[in-house]
């Protein structure tokens, strides 16, 4: 029976990429059909797989499934996983900004323009790459090629981030991330000014129904996501907002402040608009670069407790010069 089980279990170099068929067999164990892939294809995360699944990439019987169908006997399942990544991490030196380092932490201030991890057509330039030169202790990760990475920020999102270099940091810190016990603050540069100057938006988030890339509010599927915010300063037509997240979906702060009609300046996947000098100066048009070419959110604070000494520490990052530059000509021609 073990030798059946293992003929009938798929190669990694034939698991991505290319079309798959399984039947399911009378002896299946997992019923669940993300367990059920998870078991079969174990190069794979299982969050990797349910993000699959959810997007509609995975048929059962000709029909597409939920992550918590139920398999039965002779189930035809259908679908196609994406590239594995190559598991070497080719240390790169690329300059990071480090707000603290002791024997069990990395804290650093991640520049704009810059991925996390390696995935899928971008395997160089990205904080793990660059953690992997800087460093040569750093923690398993949150699996296969992420080493160091607790957690993540957005590509155009600067702002603090924490790195583990040991296995015990990393469990110890990635466990107050899933508990809620962390304490972030986040500022961004809206357009409009909310009418309330300070409230929670408590909105659902699952992957958007037709983009995968995206997510959106989705009171049926979606999982609860919950964001403070304050109003630090207005303008005539932007403001500036502090944010607190209470958890910690995937885009939520970006999609929160979209759905409130507030979204992020230069955000231009959820609504944000990019913005010119001359628009702010009420001058004439002129051809001009963009006040800011990215995003205009940073992860301002974050708070934890000390993997060894467990007491709680707090770091900042000073606010990046792009986002201060649009703060600075907003003050000086639209300060109302």
């Amino acid at each position: 029976m073990e030798q059946n089980r293992n003929q009938n279990r798929l190669p990694v170099d034939e698991q991505t990429d290319q079309p798959i068929t399984l039947h399911v067999g009378s002896s299946i164990k997992q019923r669940r059909i993300d367990k059920y892939l998870h078991s079969r294809f174990s190069n794979h995360s299982r969050v990797m797989l349910q993000n699959i699944i959810k997007a509609g990439a995975v048929k059962v019987n000709g029909k597409i499934v939920k992550p918590s169908f139920n398999l039965k006997p002779g189930d035809k399942i259908e679908l196609t996983l994406p590239e594995i990544p190559g598991k070497d991490i080719k240390p790169e030196d690329i300059p990071l900004d480090i707000i603290f380092e002791d024997d069990d932490i990395i804290v650093l201030n991640k520049q704009a323009n810059m991925i996390v991890h390696p995935a899928r057509g971008n395997i160089n330039g990205t904080l793990v790459n660059a953690l992997a030169f800087y460093s040569d202790k750093l923690s398993s990760g949150l699996g296969e090629f992420r080493p160091g990475i607790v957690h993540r920020l957005d590509k155009n999102t600067t702002g603090v981030m924490v790195a583990a270099k040991n296995d015990t940091a990393q469990w110890k810190i990635a466990k107050q991330f899933e508990t809620r016990q962390t304490k972030k603050t986040y500022l961004a540069v809206v357009h409009g000014t909310p009418e309330l100057t300070a409230d929670r938006i408590n909105a659902p988030l699952g992957i958007h129904p037709r983009r995968r890339e995206k997510y959106a509010i989705r009171p049926d599927i979606g999982k609860e996501a919950v964001t403070f915010y304050e109003v630090l300063e207005s303008f005539r037509g932007f403001s500036l907002l502090r944010l607190t997240p209470k958890t910690g979906r995937t885009h939520q702060i970006r999609v929160h402040l979209s759905y409130i009609k507030h979204p992020v300046v230069a955000d231009d996947m959820y609504g944000g608009k990019f913005i010119y000098p001359w628009q702010l100066a009420d001058s004439e048009p002129a051809v001009q670069e963009p006040v800011i070419n990215r995003s205009a959110l940073h992860a301002s604070t974050l708070g934890f407790k000390h993997p060894t000494t467990g007491k709680m520490v707090t770091f900042e990052a000073p606010i990046p010069e792009d986002m201060q530059n649009l703060l600075d000509i907003l003050r000086k021609y639209r300060k109302e």
